[in-house]
């Protein structure tokens, strides 16, 4: 089956929301969601979203503290772009319907996180991205020019070497078509034409055992975008959220919000003792890769499994008003954190790299966009800073929207794209491979490519993943593609490869990438 479309977006988080919002006037939109619009990334933020709103914060005080954070890695016009639009797509969201804790004078209540030099952080309790998801959802089911394909898995990026016309008259650039996806409900594999395409896929996470990404961010849009040669950057740089809940078999790991360290929650090891401030003079407030291996040299030291976050000192209906999802978490596994602390262990978290893109959200393949955790702007450098993220999304999937109405208008569809070819292929029943590989590739990078590395783990780690690599790839040639399970395995290890390589290429420890060798 083929459609046929305008603007084709890929993921319904907050980044692929906001640009179908943007683009529905001008022309007919599909969204692709890997499950349900409703279940992203997005909906599992807490803490919130950083802009400039009132003295005396200033555009240049959250520039500087963006750079700071990032090491200096960041592009300085991206960082400059991002914040000083950042009031005007706040307001945006507010108008769409987004609603932001407010204090009695009706001013906004602005949270302080780790390595912000003031109170900017817009949140919606602890529940923020789930609050922006149900505004932008609302206005997308509501939207006549945009239609919903929920429980869809896109597979691959259609581009000319699918096209047999443009092969065979030479053309050597790379422009993209759609995308082949499956569709999980009657396991066919539909391909979906496209005058331009957004990928706004997500994250990476779950090629770490421990993670507080949703068991959906399996790097899909990454690998994707990969296979059809763009241009990716910055994947060393894997952001590890210092306090996620230590409660064993449990995923997604539950994130317990940096906000509570605003708050004045305290770090502390077994036997109640602060200990941030022999490693930070910020002390819980210092940017996430500091804090992240303090906790992790902390539990090297003691030989624990976590250490705690203390709560108890706040005062208990601020605690549970500000905080009542964490509260409500803790407590029916029996933490009760108005009396008790809280165990916390790190967990990957966010990937501040990924597809190249310009200021328009371009990736170097023509037509093909990249918004939100997928994409790599050169905002967050060598560590993002907290709740840039959400306002990433915003800015770049609102400047890729103009950007593209503007392509669209002068690019057709190609002609005699083929169908998904399954001839000669059987069903695959080694379903115990495909998992169990999927487990080798988490343990695989949890134990060599995490929070601290070296050079030997990073060559460990590529020899023992291209062994799993060789045995996928045979897999999925010669299996039919009814299921996700192999086409998550295959993005996985596409991505696990570039952080190891992109790990390797770094020779130096700075931000995120900390290597024992440099």
């Amino acid at each position: 089956m083929q459609h046929k479309v305008d603007f084709l977006v890929i993921g319904t988080g907050m980044a692929g929301l906001i640009y179908a919002l943007k683009v529905a006037d001008h022309g007919k939109v599909c969204l692709l969601s890997k499950t349900i619009i409703d279940d992203t990334a997005t909906s599992y933020a807490q803490g919130g979203i950083a802009a400039v709103m009132y003295s005396p914060d200033t555009y240049e005080k959250h520039i500087s503290d963006t750079l700071k954070a990032g090491v200096k890695l960041n592009n300085e016009e991206i960082v400059r772009i991002t914040i000083t639009e950042s009031s005007e797509r706040v307001k945006e969201l507010i108008e769409w319907g987004t609603h932001f804790d407010k204090e009695k004078s009706g001013k906004y209540l602005l949270a302080k996180e780790g390595g912000h030099s003031e109170n900017r952080i817009l949140h919606h309790k602890d529940n923020t991205g789930f609050e922006i998801q149900r505004a932008l959802s609302e206005k997308v089911r509501n939207h006549p020019n945009i239609k919903v394909f929920e429980n869809y898995f896109s597979i691959d990026l259609i581009t000319q070497h699918h096209l047999k016309e443009l092969v065979t008259r030479g053309r050597t650039d790379t422009s993209c078509y759609g995308v082949y996806a499956l569709n999980k409900s009657t396991g066919s594999i539909e391909t979906f034409l496209a005058k331009t395409t957004m990928l706004a896929t997500g994250g990476l996470g779950n090629i770490y055992q421990t993670t507080t990404n949703p068991v959906f961010s399996t790097g899909d849009g990454i690998a994707m975008a990969y296979r059809a040669k763009a241009v990716i950057d910055n994947l060393e740089f894997v952001q590890f959220h210092p306090t996620s809940l230590f409660h064993p078999g449990e995923k997604p790991s539950f994130l317990i919000t940096e906000a509570m360290r605003g708050a004045g929650a305290i770090l502390k090891n077994k036997h109640g003792e602060a200990f941030m401030a022999k490693y930070d003079e910020r002390k819980e407030l210092a940017p996430r890769d500091i804090v992240a291996r303090a906790i992790d040299n902390e539990m090297k030291l003691s030989g624990d499994d976590f250490v705690f976050l203390d709560a108890r000192h706040i005062e208990k209906n601020e605690l549970i008003n500000s905080f009542p999802t964490i509260y409500a978490k803790c407590l029916s596994i029996g933490i009760d954190i108005t009396s008790q602390m809280i165990p916390v262990v790190p967990a990957a978290h966010y990937s501040c790299g990924g597809i190249k893109t310009d200021i328009n959200g371009l990736t170097s393949i023509q037509n093909l966009f990249a918004s939100g955790e997928v994409a790599s702007t050169g905002l967050h450098g060598a560590n993002r800073l907290a709740s840039n993220s959400l306002l990433e999304s915003a800015v770049f999937s609102h400047r890729a929207a103009l950007h593209a109405v503007d392509c669209f208008k002068i690019t057709g569809y190609p002609e005699s794209v083929p169908d998904w070819d399954a001839e000669g292929l059987v069903m695959n029943e080694e379903m115990i491979l495909i998992t169990q590989s999927e487990k080798e590739v988490q343990t695989i990078m949890s134990n060599y490519v995490g929070i601290v590395r070296s050079n030997l783990r990073l060559q460990r780690a590529l020899d023992r993943l291209e062994i799993i690599y060789n045995e996928t790839e045979e897999l999925y040639h010669n299996s039919i593609i009814d299921s996700q399970q192999i086409l998550e395995l295959r993005n996985l290890i596409n991505v696990a490869y570039l952080v190891i390589k992109f790990a390797q290429e770094r020779k130096e420890s700075i931000g995120l990438h900390y290597n024992i060798d440099y």
